[in-house]
């Protein structure tokens, strides 16, 4: 596994050093999130029956069709 750093990688952190700490601390955080995207997160037991519910609609084909989607979205959109 190469653990070089990318020229781009290396500009961003260099910008983010200059910045007050607080602020680092929130692009550290978000940079934390992102590079953990597509990792599997524990899921909350009080949540879990709605989560089976959830996967169980999807496993039938009980989804949201594509224009129902963006109808919902346009009601929240201002």
């Amino acid at each position: 596994m190469d653990c070089a750093v990318t020229d781009l990688l290396e500009k961003a952190v260099d910008t983010v050093r200059r910045m007050p700490a607080e602020t680092q601390d929130d692009i550290a955080q978000v940079m934390l999130e992102l590079a953990q995207m597509g990792t599997p997160s524990p899921i909350d037991p009080t949540h879990l029956a709605d989560v089976l519910a959830g996967l169980a609609e999807i496993a039938r084909g009980d989804i949201a069709s594509d224009a129902e989607v963006e109808d919902a979205f346009r009601r929240f959109t201002p």
